[in-house]
């Protein structure tokens, strides 16, 4: 994933968020992955070193409250914010791109997901009727066959399944329960990055009415398609 933030502009937005109320270090994580719609999260390795910079430097205070450590923005911080006011503007423009940028991302991502899932199951289509087909001229032919036998040819029937049957229904079985726990967890991969994409477009006020309706449509008709794919294997 490429860079969210150019050199030293972590730095001032924590000042920024800081400036906004005093926080603890979760607190400012979390803040941060709301401003980004849920789509970057920045880590306790990379929050609190700038933290402890901006201590040292007199921007910020901390204090203990409980078991947690709460910083708070000082005077010397306030006007570092006041001084850097323009940057600040466009570290919020560097934001929002970053926002369009990880969001895109995530698009190609579920794309290429929904892409592998498809052809997953169409593979899984054909191999099924091609097995389907296969065990079905088996069985005409066997049962030719004892058409014609003769009755003092003719050997007790057995319910048993053959052990290469019995193999087949198994391995069969295992790749059904595997394809369905890939599309399980692409199923959930997908809804946690809309969810974000979509809580990225409703900050900035861009989710439309009639996305809901769109979006209603488009799973119809993609469950549809895979639901079909599906009956042509039975």
């Amino acid at each position: 994933m490429t860079p969210v933030f150019a050199h030293g502009s972590l730095r001032l937005y924590l000042l920024s968020l800081l400036d906004e109320r005093p926080r603890h270090g979760y607190e400012l994580i979390q803040a941060l992955r709301e401003r980004f719609g849920g789509t970057y999260s920045p880590s306790a390795g990379t929050i609190y070193p700038r933290l402890a910079k901006l201590e040292e430097e007199g921007l910020v205070t901390k204090a203990a409250d409980g078991r947690k450590t709460v910083y708070e923005i000082t005077p010397a911080g306030r006007a570092e914010l006041a001084a850097r006011e323009g940057e600040l503007g466009a570290i919020e423009d560097e934001v929002t791109d970053s926002v369009r940028r990880l969001a895109t991302e995530v698009r190609s991502g579920v794309n290429a997901a929904m892409r592998s899932l498809r052809a997953d199951l169409a593979s899984a289509a054909r191999q099924a009727r091609t097995e389907f087909t296969g065990n079905g001229a088996a069985r005409a032919e066997s049962e030719t066959t004892e058409a014609h036998t003769e009755p003092s040819e003719a050997r007790p029937h057995s319910d048993a399944a053959s052990p290469d049957n019995a193999g087949s229904s198994t391995t069969a079985r295992a790749d059904s329960n595997r394809a369905l726990h890939e599309a399980e967890m692409v199923l959930n991969e997908f809804r946690q990055q809309l969810r974000a994409d979509l809580r990225t477009q409703a900050y900035r006020s861009r989710v439309p009415a009639d996305t809901v309706s769109d979006l209603r449509r488009q799973l119809a008709d993609v469950r549809a398609s895979i639901l079909a794919s599906l009956d042509k294997s039975l």
